[in-house]
């Protein structure tokens, strides 16, 4: 859809029914059909269906405080089951077709950015308090406050910064890119491949996947990303059946001996509401779980009004109806998501495949969520991807986030400059909080300058100094005596 239409504009597929499902659901009010919704659920699926791989893969390869790692099959099973209750909730409560999953980026910053400095248990339940402070900004109505006080070019640098973030952990993590010795006694901190070249069959079968998914992607192929997976595990799984590969990583390639087995429901309430309040300061973990709000609470923002103007489901106003109910049900999946030990769950824009389809209303995440519980039970199958075959996904999501830098207005420095800190930080310092932190301080700091501060928010005066705190903490301590 070219244009954004409004629900009184589009054409009616069909007299008002009779049926109930239809009525409840305002299928024919809406333009739609049963048909149009079904294939919009299954074209939503597939098109998100990557997260059943790339979520457990993420959070299965990073460790806690204490070493520990979260298993992959659990994983696999916590992601499947929150996607698909939330999906089917928000189909039945915002009557939107929007599906939810495992936010990508989200998730690093649990695996990444969280879960090194405590256990999975305390970093979950950052994420559950993550998920109950949107429900409540939602419910009190701060979220018009929240929305504001960040510039919209932060916003913007704060998704391409998280995109490389992604890009190069998957380069990382796929051997494309490796960390350079100590002992090289060199100030080069990274290098190609594992000495400096590509070697091995598993960084080949990164390269042609990287290939494979930025072809298909540039040809506009629906569902590109997961193509890309199942080809290139394909490719891996003959490729480990007929040459001798040690250095898979974590996930060796190969047929399971059984397609279906039970899900493993091991992780679901596995989370400490405050127990990094007492492993963790206080300090570090409010800007943490800021964070996490921030990453989830204008993304969900963006999503939700883009797919319901590509719907033409927008009011008069360019509104979406009963925004307040959506962001609630986005915000509960947050706090599903931590509770099940999947990471914070939001809405995907990959449901503007399903749009495409013909969805118009939240029949079609019945459809959606119910092929992710059948998902449920299909954990062998997607528990055989080797990071190989799933990082050219991150580095496509990469891509994606990164083309929000067109939108920032770099002939103004007072933006450029907190924009280009945001971008830059977080890769660099493998760190989504430092990127934050970073631009916010530069922003704050040269509105002050340049005689503006009175343009800068209340909130964002508050939580830059939160930051400077954050990252004076040492020498503070020491004038503190804390040290």
């Amino acid at each position: 859809m070219s244009e954004t239409q409004k629900v009184t504009d589009l054409p009616s597929a069909a007299p008002p029914g009779g049926n109930g499902v239809d009525r409840f659901f305002e299928i024919s009010a809406r333009g739609s059909t049963f048909g149009r919704e079904i294939r919009g659920g299954f074209a939503t699926f597939f098109t998100m269906a990557y997260i059943l791989v790339l979520n457990p893969i993420i959070l299965g390869s990073a460790k806690d405080k204490f070493g520990h790692q979260l298993d992959h099959v659990q994983l696999t099973t916590a992601t499947a089951l929150v996607a698909a209750v939330m999906t089917v909730i928000m189909g039945v409560g915002g009557n939107l077709p929007l599906a939810l999953a495992a936010g990508l980026g989200l998730n690093a910053v649990v695996a990444f950015q969280i879960g090194p400095l405590m256990s999975w248990d305390d970093a979950m339940g950052l994420v559950v308090l993550e998920g109950l402070l949107i429900c409540v900004l939602v419910v009190t109505g701060l979220r018009e406050a929240v929305m504001h006080a960040i510039p919209q070019p932060l916003k913007q640098a704060i998704s391409v910064g998280i995109g490389l973030f992604i890009a190069f952990i998957g380069f990382v993590d796929a051997g494309f890119v490796s960390r350079i010795p100590d002992v090289a006694s060199t100030t080069v901190p990274v290098q190609l491949g594992g000495t400096g070249t590509l070697s091995g069959w598993p960084v080949l079968v990164f390269c042609l996947g990287v290939l494979l998914t930025i072809g298909l992607l540039a040809r506009r192929v629906k569902g590109a990303i997961l193509i890309s997976i199942v080809t290139m595990t394909t490719v891996a799984i003959v490729i480990n059946s007929v040459a001798d590969v040690k250095n898979w990583g974590l996930t060796v390639p190969k047929v399971p001996d059984d397609v279906v087995a039970s899900p493993d429901f091991g992780l679901l309430g596995h989370f400490s509401l405050f127990g990094a309040f007492g492993r963790t300061g206080a300090i570090t973990v409010v800007l943490l779980v800021f964070t996490l709000v921030l990453s989830d609470f204008f993304d969900t923002m963006g999503t939700v009004v883009g797919i319901s103007a590509e719907a033409g489901l927008l009011d008069e106003e360019g509104k979406v109806p009963d925004l307040g109910r959506v962001l609630l049900i986005d915000g509960a999946a947050a706090v599903a998501g931590g509770a099940a030990s999947a990471s914070s769950a939001t809405s995907y824009i990959e449901s503007a495949a399903g749009v495409g389809e013909g969805s118009r209303t939240g029949f079609s995440n019945l459809v959606t969520g119910g092929l992710f519980a059948f998902a449920l039970f299909l954990t062998p199958l997607l528990t055989i991807v080797p990071m190989q075959a799933a990082a050219p996904a991150l580095v496509a999501v990469g891509f994606l986030m990164m083309t929000q830098v067109k939108h920032i207005d770099w002939d103004r420095y007072e933006i450029a400059i907190p924009a280009f800190l945001t971008i830059a930080v977080m890769p660099f310092t493998y760190s989504i909080t430092n990127g934050i932190g970073a631009g916010f301080l530069a922003y704050v700091l040269i509105k002050a300058v340049l005689g503006k501060a009175k343009e800068i928010h209340w909130l964002l005066w508050a939580t830059s100094a939160l930051f400077l705190v954050y990252f004076a903490i040492d020498p503070i301590e020491q004038i503190l005596g804390v040290k």
